[in-house]
């Protein structure tokens, strides 16, 4: 009898210190920083919205297990609701949604300040601009012309309003002997040649530039004679 309560006495104990072990395991907190993308909850095809990060920092704290899963899939998000608010500018408070409720947070920065302006879209003519008029000795520039004769442009209302045009710009070598076909990237620009952030559709056009000989001019002039 002593001999089966000594040695139960020592299973038992053997068990408690493995629960306790188990449960310290479990309930162990940790503490993990992860970068997140801002999501804007607004009516975009109304307004534009400026001066937003496009990533923020949360800090999360909760049992490790389960913030380990948390920062590996990241199933959840950072959003500033501005689906009430209007033009002008606000002091938003971020909230994330989907977030496990035995994780604490702290979302850095807290809050931002965002400008909301109506949205405006209006359509531009497209301007080739060459880089030079000089080519090769004895070779001469023609019109260039692009695909796209006009392109829509979008944005803030005041950002709309900076727009001068809409230029596609051609780099023109001075030993170029031939024509010139090629895709550039559409710009929008102001007066003094900044450019303007607005979203152009199409992006890109076919530039072609032609370039002839004055030999071929001459021939040219004298068949027609």
């Amino acid at each position: 009898m002593l001999f089966a309560y000594v040695n139960g006495s020592k299973l038992d104990n053997v068990r408690h210190g493995s629960d306790n072990g188990k449960n310290s395991i479990l309930t162990s907190n940790k503490k993990k920083t992860i970068s997140m993308p801002l999501e804007l909850n607004v009516n975009s095809d109304r307004y534009v919205v400026t001066g937003y990060p496009q990533n923020v920092k949360i800090a999360i704290n909760g049992p490790s297990a389960l913030v380990t899963t948390t920062a590996n899939t990241q199933n959840f998000k950072i959003s500033a609701d501005l689906t009430a608010l209007g033009a002008g500018k606000h002091k938003i408070t971020l909230k994330p949604s989907g977030l496990n409720s035995d994780i604490s947070y702290q979302i850095d920065p807290k809050t931002i300040t965002v400008d909301i302006q109506k949205r405006k879209t209006v359509t531009v003519p497209v301007n080739v601009v060459l880089s030079q008029k000089k080519v090769a000795d004895g070779y001469k520039l023609g019109k260039a012309t692009a695909s796209a004769q006009t392109a829509t442009i979008t944005g803030s209302v005041d950002e709309v309003s900076k727009v001068d045009r809409v230029i596609a710009s051609v780099n023109v070598t001075n030993d170029s002997k031939k024509d010139i076909n090629k895709r550039v990237t559409l710009q929008a620009v102001d007066q003094k040649g900044n450019t303007v952030s607005v979203v152009i559709t199409p992006q890109t056009t076919n530039v072609v530039v032609p370039i002839t000989s004055d030999d071929d001019s001459s021939s040219s002039s004298s068949s027609s004679s």
